[in-house]
Protein backbone atom coordinates (compact mmCIF):
# COMPACT_ATOMS: atom_id res chain seq x y z
CA UNK A 1 0.00 0.00 0.00
CA UNK A 2 1.35 3.56 -0.72
CA UNK A 3 0.22 7.10 -1.83
CA UNK A 4 0.19 8.11 -5.33
CA UNK A 5 2.00 11.49 -5.90
CA UNK A 6 2.48 11.14 -9.80
CA UNK A 7 -0.23 9.52 -11.95
CA UNK A 8 -0.14 5.93 -12.41
CA UNK A 9 -0.12 4.41 -15.70
CA UNK A 10 -2.58 1.11 -14.96
CA UNK A 11 -3.44 1.19 -18.33
CA UNK A 12 -0.79 -0.25 -20.18
CA UNK A 13 0.13 -2.99 -17.87
CA UNK A 14 -1.17 -6.60 -19.26
CA UNK A 15 -4.19 -7.53 -17.54
CA UNK A 16 -2.78 -11.25 -16.37
CA UNK A 17 1.13 -12.45 -16.10
CA UNK A 18 2.08 -14.65 -18.75
CA UNK A 19 2.94 -18.22 -17.19
CA UNK A 20 6.65 -17.82 -17.84
CA UNK A 21 7.16 -14.11 -17.81
CA UNK A 22 9.23 -14.37 -14.33
CA UNK A 23 12.11 -16.13 -15.11
CA UNK A 24 13.27 -18.95 -12.86
CA UNK A 25 16.18 -17.72 -10.30
CA UNK A 26 18.54 -20.84 -10.80
CA UNK A 27 21.24 -20.30 -13.16
CA UNK A 28 21.63 -21.55 -16.21
CA UNK A 29 17.80 -23.09 -16.29
CA UNK A 30 15.42 -21.67 -18.57
CA UNK A 31 12.47 -21.58 -17.33
CA UNK A 32 11.29 -25.06 -18.87
CA UNK A 33 9.72 -27.33 -17.14
CA UNK A 34 7.68 -27.69 -14.09
CA UNK A 35 8.67 -30.26 -11.28
CA UNK A 36 4.95 -31.21 -10.74
CA UNK A 37 5.18 -32.35 -14.77
CA UNK A 38 2.35 -30.85 -15.50
CA UNK A 39 2.95 -27.15 -16.93
CA UNK A 40 5.80 -26.07 -19.37
CA UNK A 41 7.13 -23.15 -17.59
CA UNK A 42 8.07 -22.33 -14.17
CA UNK A 43 9.46 -18.99 -12.04
CA UNK A 44 10.10 -20.06 -9.14
CA UNK A 45 13.04 -22.58 -7.59
CA UNK A 46 10.97 -24.85 -5.83
CA UNK A 47 9.19 -25.69 -9.29
CA UNK A 48 12.58 -26.03 -11.09
CA UNK A 49 13.43 -29.55 -11.95
CA UNK A 50 17.30 -27.95 -12.24
CA UNK A 51 17.25 -27.46 -9.09
CA UNK A 52 16.58 -30.78 -8.26
CA UNK A 53 18.78 -32.67 -10.63
CA UNK A 54 16.07 -33.39 -12.56
CA UNK A 55 14.93 -32.80 -15.98
CA UNK A 56 11.61 -31.70 -17.81
CA UNK A 57 11.14 -35.51 -19.17
CA UNK A 58 12.23 -37.40 -15.50
CA UNK A 59 9.35 -34.79 -14.27
CA UNK A 60 6.52 -35.30 -16.81
CA UNK A 61 7.72 -39.22 -16.00
CA UNK A 62 7.44 -38.97 -12.34
CA UNK A 63 3.97 -37.00 -13.10
CA UNK A 64 2.36 -40.36 -14.91
CA UNK A 65 3.93 -42.48 -12.42
CA UNK A 66 2.18 -40.46 -9.69
CA UNK A 67 -1.41 -40.10 -12.06
CA UNK A 68 -1.38 -43.96 -12.27
CA UNK A 69 -0.45 -44.80 -8.76
CA UNK A 70 -3.41 -42.86 -7.91
CA UNK A 71 -5.76 -44.44 -9.93
CA UNK A 72 -4.73 -48.13 -8.78
CA UNK A 73 -5.39 -46.64 -5.28
CA UNK A 74 -8.83 -45.07 -6.37
CA UNK A 75 -9.66 -48.17 -8.14
CA UNK A 76 -8.66 -50.68 -5.12
CA UNK A 77 -10.53 -48.42 -2.50
CA UNK A 78 -13.56 -48.94 -4.46
CA UNK A 79 -13.27 -52.46 -4.63
CA UNK A 80 -12.79 -52.66 -0.78
CA UNK A 81 -16.08 -51.40 0.09
CA UNK A 82 -16.15 -51.04 4.38
CA UNK A 83 -12.86 -49.87 5.11
CA UNK A 84 -13.58 -50.58 8.77
CA UNK A 85 -14.10 -54.00 7.65
CA UNK A 86 -11.24 -54.20 5.72
CA UNK A 87 -8.64 -53.54 8.99
CA UNK A 88 -10.06 -56.40 9.98
CA UNK A 89 -9.45 -58.33 7.56
CA UNK A 90 -6.52 -60.92 7.61
CA UNK A 91 -3.67 -59.88 4.99
CA UNK A 92 -4.26 -61.88 1.40
CA UNK A 93 -1.17 -63.37 0.12
CA UNK A 94 -0.68 -60.38 -2.90
CA UNK A 95 -1.07 -58.03 0.11
CA UNK A 96 1.80 -59.87 2.01
CA UNK A 97 3.82 -60.32 -1.33
CA UNK A 98 3.93 -56.73 -1.63
CA UNK A 99 4.89 -55.44 1.39
CA UNK A 100 7.82 -58.45 1.75
CA UNK A 101 8.83 -56.69 -1.67
CA UNK A 102 8.87 -52.89 -0.36
CA UNK A 103 10.99 -53.95 2.35
CA UNK A 104 13.27 -55.50 0.58
CA UNK A 105 13.15 -52.09 -1.61
CA UNK A 106 13.82 -50.37 1.26
CA UNK A 107 16.49 -52.13 2.70
CA UNK A 108 18.86 -51.35 -0.57
CA UNK A 109 20.17 -47.88 -1.31
CA UNK A 110 20.69 -45.97 -4.44
CA UNK A 111 23.55 -45.58 -6.24
CA UNK A 112 25.34 -42.15 -5.90
CA UNK A 113 27.65 -40.83 -8.44
CA UNK A 114 29.88 -39.01 -5.82
CA UNK A 115 31.83 -40.26 -2.92
CA UNK A 116 30.39 -39.42 0.81
CA UNK A 117 33.52 -36.78 0.71
CA UNK A 118 32.62 -35.36 -2.36
CA UNK A 119 28.73 -35.32 -1.91
CA UNK A 120 27.01 -31.76 -2.91
CA UNK A 121 26.31 -29.88 -0.30
CA UNK A 122 22.31 -28.08 0.05
CA UNK A 123 23.11 -24.52 -1.81
CA UNK A 124 20.81 -21.23 -2.97
CA UNK A 125 21.06 -22.71 -6.57
CA UNK A 126 20.76 -26.66 -5.76
CA UNK A 127 19.19 -28.90 -4.10
CA UNK A 128 21.76 -31.65 -2.18
CA UNK A 129 22.45 -34.64 -4.26
CA UNK A 130 19.80 -37.39 -2.63
CA UNK A 131 21.44 -40.39 -4.34
CA UNK A 132 22.88 -42.59 -1.85
CA UNK A 133 20.66 -41.39 1.36
CA UNK A 134 17.88 -43.47 0.95
CA UNK A 135 16.30 -46.54 -0.62
CA UNK A 136 15.48 -45.87 -4.60
CA UNK A 137 11.81 -46.65 -2.87
CA UNK A 138 11.86 -43.52 -0.60
CA UNK A 139 14.00 -41.56 -3.07
CA UNK A 140 10.67 -41.75 -5.56
CA UNK A 141 7.79 -41.35 -2.81
CA UNK A 142 9.64 -38.50 -1.93
CA UNK A 143 9.69 -37.01 -5.58
CA UNK A 144 5.93 -37.81 -6.44
CA UNK A 145 5.47 -36.09 -2.90
CA UNK A 146 7.62 -32.63 -3.96
CA UNK A 147 5.46 -33.43 -7.34
CA UNK A 148 2.22 -33.37 -6.18
CA UNK A 149 2.92 -30.37 -4.11
CA UNK A 150 4.16 -28.58 -6.60
CA UNK A 151 1.63 -29.03 -8.95
CA UNK A 152 -1.11 -27.39 -5.93
CA UNK A 153 1.19 -24.89 -5.24
CA UNK A 154 0.92 -23.69 -8.94
CA UNK A 155 -2.80 -24.65 -9.35
CA UNK A 156 -3.36 -22.09 -6.77
CA UNK A 157 -0.96 -19.14 -8.09
CA UNK A 158 -2.83 -19.98 -11.15
CA UNK A 159 -6.33 -19.32 -9.23
CA UNK A 160 -4.94 -16.30 -7.46
CA UNK A 161 -3.91 -14.49 -11.13
CA UNK A 162 -7.54 -14.46 -12.23
CA UNK A 163 -8.38 -12.14 -9.59
CA UNK A 164 -7.63 -8.69 -9.25
CA UNK A 165 -4.06 -7.71 -6.57
CA UNK A 166 -4.26 -3.82 -6.39
CA UNK A 167 -7.18 -1.68 -6.10
CA UNK A 168 -6.77 1.90 -7.12
CA UNK A 169 -8.99 4.28 -4.38
CA UNK A 170 -8.99 7.93 -4.32
CA UNK A 171 -5.23 8.60 -3.96
CA UNK A 172 -3.88 5.50 -2.61
CA UNK A 173 -2.86 2.05 -4.28
CA UNK A 174 -4.07 -0.70 -2.25
CA UNK A 175 -2.80 -4.34 -2.31
CA UNK A 176 -6.10 -6.62 -1.89
CA UNK A 177 -6.00 -9.29 0.65
CA UNK A 178 -8.73 -11.62 -0.30
CA UNK A 179 -10.40 -12.39 -3.63
CA UNK A 180 -13.88 -10.64 -3.97
CA UNK A 181 -16.72 -12.10 -6.17
CA UNK A 182 -16.21 -9.06 -8.52
CA UNK A 183 -17.75 -9.84 -12.37
CA UNK A 184 -15.76 -11.79 -14.18
CA UNK A 185 -14.58 -9.12 -16.83
CA UNK A 186 -12.92 -7.21 -13.51
CA UNK A 187 -12.45 -9.84 -11.40
CA UNK A 188 -9.61 -11.13 -13.93
CA UNK A 189 -8.00 -7.72 -14.15
CA UNK A 190 -4.67 -7.03 -12.31
CA UNK A 191 -6.10 -3.89 -11.10
CA UNK A 192 -9.57 -2.49 -10.01
CA UNK A 193 -10.24 1.43 -10.18
CA UNK A 194 -13.28 2.51 -7.97
CA UNK A 195 -14.48 5.87 -7.18
CA UNK A 196 -14.30 6.82 -3.29
CA UNK A 197 -17.63 8.37 -3.20
CA UNK A 198 -20.00 6.07 -5.36
CA UNK A 199 -17.51 3.32 -5.05
CA UNK A 200 -18.22 2.19 -8.50
CA UNK A 201 -15.52 -0.07 -9.83
CA UNK A 202 -14.18 0.36 -13.52
CA UNK A 203 -11.51 -1.41 -15.88
CA UNK A 204 -8.76 1.40 -16.23
CA UNK A 205 -7.97 4.99 -14.69
CA UNK A 206 -8.87 6.43 -18.21
CA UNK A 207 -12.22 5.01 -17.31
CA UNK A 208 -12.14 6.62 -13.56
CA UNK A 209 -10.59 9.77 -14.62
CA UNK A 210 -13.85 10.32 -16.78
CA UNK A 211 -16.10 9.08 -14.31
CA UNK A 212 -15.04 11.42 -11.36
CA UNK A 213 -15.30 14.19 -14.00
CA UNK A 214 -19.32 13.26 -13.79
CA UNK A 215 -19.82 12.18 -10.75
CA UNK A 216 -22.15 14.23 -8.34
CA UNK A 217 -21.93 11.93 -4.94
CA UNK A 218 -18.96 13.43 -2.67
CA UNK A 219 -20.39 11.11 0.32
CA UNK A 220 -22.36 8.39 0.79
CA UNK A 221 -26.12 8.19 0.27
CA UNK A 222 -28.08 8.90 3.46
CA UNK A 223 -28.41 10.60 6.92
CA UNK A 224 -25.58 12.48 8.35
CA UNK A 225 -26.00 11.45 11.76
CA UNK A 226 -22.79 12.68 13.59
CA UNK A 227 -20.27 15.26 12.96
CA UNK A 228 -17.24 16.03 15.07
CA UNK A 229 -14.55 18.01 13.59
CA UNK A 230 -13.42 16.37 10.00
CA UNK A 231 -15.22 12.94 11.08
CA UNK A 232 -18.49 12.17 9.90
CA UNK A 233 -20.86 9.07 10.10
CA UNK A 234 -23.86 8.11 7.59
CA UNK A 235 -26.12 5.73 8.13
CA UNK A 236 -27.30 4.04 4.61
CA UNK A 237 -30.26 1.92 4.52
CA UNK A 238 -29.72 -1.09 2.16
CA UNK A 239 -33.09 -1.42 0.80
CA UNK A 240 -32.84 2.38 -0.10
CA UNK A 241 -29.13 2.48 -1.60
CA UNK A 242 -28.77 -1.68 -2.60
CA UNK A 243 -26.33 -0.55 -5.10
CA UNK A 244 -24.23 1.45 -3.29
CA UNK A 245 -23.83 -1.20 -0.34
CA UNK A 246 -23.35 -4.06 -2.50
CA UNK A 247 -20.46 -2.03 -3.79
CA UNK A 248 -19.33 -1.71 -0.16
CA UNK A 249 -19.58 -5.13 0.29
CA UNK A 250 -17.80 -6.04 -2.47
CA UNK A 251 -14.99 -3.95 -1.25
CA UNK A 252 -15.00 -5.15 2.34
CA UNK A 253 -14.49 -8.85 0.94
CA UNK A 254 -11.04 -7.71 -0.14
CA UNK A 255 -9.73 -7.07 3.37
CA UNK A 256 -12.23 -9.93 4.92
CA UNK A 257 -12.11 -13.39 5.20
CA UNK A 258 -15.17 -14.51 6.74
CA UNK A 259 -17.64 -12.33 4.55
CA UNK A 260 -20.14 -13.88 2.72
CA UNK A 261 -23.02 -11.58 2.04
CA UNK A 262 -22.37 -9.45 -1.00
CA UNK A 263 -25.86 -9.02 -2.89
CA UNK A 264 -28.56 -9.38 -0.36
CA UNK A 265 -28.26 -5.99 1.35
CA UNK A 266 -31.41 -5.08 2.23
CA UNK A 267 -32.05 -6.25 5.91
CA UNK A 268 -29.06 -4.54 6.70
CA UNK A 269 -28.30 -0.91 7.81
CA UNK A 270 -24.48 0.53 7.15
CA UNK A 271 -23.19 3.08 9.41
CA UNK A 272 -20.22 4.71 7.44
CA UNK A 273 -17.53 6.53 9.02
CA UNK A 274 -15.53 9.41 6.28
CA UNK A 275 -13.12 11.75 6.96
CA UNK A 276 -14.15 15.24 5.08
CA UNK A 277 -11.80 17.92 3.46
CA UNK A 278 -12.35 20.22 0.80
CA UNK A 279 -12.98 17.69 -1.70
CA UNK A 280 -15.70 15.41 -0.32
CA UNK A 281 -16.25 12.91 2.58
CA UNK A 282 -13.26 9.84 1.89
CA UNK A 283 -13.97 6.75 3.27
CA UNK A 284 -12.41 5.69 6.41
CA UNK A 285 -14.32 2.29 7.42
CA UNK A 286 -17.84 1.45 8.37
CA UNK A 287 -20.15 -1.34 10.44
CA UNK A 288 -23.26 -2.98 9.65
CA UNK A 289 -26.10 -4.42 11.66
CA UNK A 290 -29.70 -5.88 10.80
CA UNK A 291 -32.10 -3.23 10.79
CA UNK A 292 -34.87 -3.78 13.53
CA UNK A 293 -37.74 -4.32 10.80
CA UNK A 294 -35.70 -6.71 9.23
CA UNK A 295 -35.07 -8.61 12.88
CA UNK A 296 -38.38 -8.98 13.36
CA UNK A 297 -39.94 -9.99 10.11
CA UNK A 298 -36.93 -12.73 9.95
CA UNK A 299 -38.30 -13.54 13.81
CA UNK A 300 -41.58 -14.11 12.85
CA UNK A 301 -41.04 -16.04 9.60
CA UNK A 302 -38.75 -18.75 11.35
CA UNK A 303 -40.68 -20.25 14.33
CA UNK A 304 -37.78 -22.92 14.24
CA UNK A 305 -35.90 -20.42 16.08
CA UNK A 306 -35.22 -20.87 19.71
CA UNK A 307 -35.93 -18.28 22.15
CA UNK A 308 -31.92 -18.22 23.22
CA UNK A 309 -31.10 -17.09 19.73
CA UNK A 310 -33.98 -14.79 19.16
CA UNK A 311 -32.94 -13.25 22.01
CA UNK A 312 -29.18 -13.47 20.65
CA UNK A 313 -30.55 -12.07 17.53
CA UNK A 314 -32.47 -9.06 18.74
CA UNK A 315 -29.36 -7.96 20.93
CA UNK A 316 -26.26 -7.62 18.15
CA UNK A 317 -25.77 -4.22 17.52
CA UNK A 318 -22.89 -5.42 14.86
CA UNK A 319 -23.13 -7.67 11.83
CA UNK A 320 -19.20 -6.48 10.01
CA UNK A 321 -16.85 -3.85 10.26
CA UNK A 322 -14.53 -2.94 8.47
CA UNK A 323 -11.63 -0.43 8.23
CA UNK A 324 -9.68 0.01 5.19
CA UNK A 325 -5.80 -0.83 5.22
CA UNK A 326 -5.53 2.44 4.44
CA UNK A 327 -6.64 4.15 7.60
CA UNK A 328 -6.03 1.00 9.79
CA UNK A 329 -3.37 2.00 13.06
CA UNK A 330 -4.77 5.40 13.38
CA UNK A 331 -8.00 4.49 16.11
CA UNK A 332 -10.86 4.64 13.37
CA UNK A 333 -11.60 0.90 14.65
CA UNK A 334 -12.16 1.60 18.35
CA UNK A 335 -14.16 4.33 17.13
CA UNK A 336 -16.28 2.61 15.06
CA UNK A 337 -16.71 0.32 18.21
CA UNK A 338 -17.30 2.50 19.81
CA UNK A 339 -20.21 4.52 17.94
CA UNK A 340 -21.93 0.63 17.61
CA UNK A 341 -22.05 1.05 21.11
CA UNK A 342 -23.23 4.51 20.99
CA UNK A 343 -26.34 3.52 19.08
CA UNK A 344 -27.19 0.67 21.39
CA UNK A 345 -27.20 2.52 24.13
CA UNK A 346 -29.94 5.18 22.16
CA UNK A 347 -32.34 2.48 21.44
CA UNK A 348 -31.90 1.48 25.27
CA UNK A 349 -30.49 -1.63 23.80
CA UNK A 350 -27.96 -4.44 25.22
CA UNK A 351 -25.56 -5.74 22.29
CA UNK A 352 -22.89 -7.57 20.88
CA UNK A 353 -21.35 -8.38 17.43
CA UNK A 354 -22.02 -11.22 16.12
CA UNK A 355 -19.49 -14.09 16.33
CA UNK A 356 -17.76 -15.51 15.04
CA UNK A 357 -15.37 -12.19 14.91
CA UNK A 358 -12.76 -11.94 11.80
CA UNK A 359 -9.25 -11.98 13.03
CA UNK A 360 -9.06 -8.47 13.21
CA UNK A 361 -12.50 -7.76 14.44
CA UNK A 362 -11.42 -9.80 17.81
CA UNK A 363 -7.87 -8.06 17.77
CA UNK A 364 -9.99 -4.70 17.29
CA UNK A 365 -13.09 -5.75 20.18
CA UNK A 366 -10.11 -7.08 23.09
CA UNK A 367 -8.48 -3.45 22.18
CA UNK A 368 -11.09 -1.66 22.88
CA UNK A 369 -13.18 -3.73 26.03
CA UNK A 370 -9.22 -3.58 27.18
CA UNK A 371 -9.12 0.32 26.95
CA UNK A 372 -12.54 0.71 27.99
CA UNK A 373 -11.87 -1.53 31.06
CA UNK A 374 -8.66 0.26 31.92
CA UNK A 375 -10.72 4.15 31.69
CA UNK A 376 -13.31 2.49 34.16
CA UNK A 377 -10.64 1.12 36.81
CA UNK A 378 -8.86 4.37 36.76
CA UNK A 379 -11.73 6.03 37.60
CA UNK A 380 -14.09 3.62 40.37
CA UNK A 381 -14.19 5.32 43.65
CA UNK A 382 -16.21 2.98 45.11
CA UNK A 383 -14.85 -0.19 47.60
CA UNK A 384 -16.42 -2.96 45.82
CA UNK A 385 -15.93 -4.24 42.01
CA UNK A 386 -17.92 -6.86 39.99
CA UNK A 387 -17.97 -7.57 36.67
CA UNK A 388 -21.68 -7.06 36.53
CA UNK A 389 -21.04 -3.23 37.05
CA UNK A 390 -19.03 -3.20 34.61
CA UNK A 391 -21.27 -4.31 32.30
CA UNK A 392 -23.30 -1.78 32.94
CA UNK A 393 -20.95 0.85 32.80
CA UNK A 394 -19.94 -0.45 29.07
CA UNK A 395 -23.72 -1.18 28.18
CA UNK A 396 -23.05 -4.48 26.92
CA UNK A 397 -24.10 -7.80 28.80
CA UNK A 398 -21.61 -10.02 27.26
CA UNK A 399 -19.05 -7.47 25.50
CA UNK A 400 -16.32 -7.44 28.18
CA UNK A 401 -16.65 -11.09 29.03
CA UNK A 402 -16.73 -12.79 25.71
CA UNK A 403 -13.68 -10.67 24.27
CA UNK A 404 -11.30 -10.67 27.57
Amino acid sequence: MKRRSTQLKSEQEPESRVENSIPCPVPGCDSKGHLSGKFDFHSAAEACPCYHHLTPEDCKSIYQKRIKLSADVDRLEASFGDKKELRQRPLQKSQSTYRSQVDRLRKTKTKSSTSESTRDEPSRDREGNLLGLTSEFDLNLFRQAQSQFAEAKQEQENHDDQSAKLIEFGTFEIESWYRSPYPDEYAKLRKIFICEFCLKYMRSAAILRRHMAKCVWRHPPGDEIYRKNNINFFEVDGKKSKVYCQNLCLLARLFLDHKTLYYEVEPFLFYVMTEYDSKGCHIVGYFSKVSVSARVTLLDANESVSLKEKHSLMNYNLSCILTLPHQMKKGFGRMLIDFSYNLSKIENRIGSPEKPLSDLGLISYRSYWTKVLMHYLADFEGKDISIKGTRAVASASDGAASFL
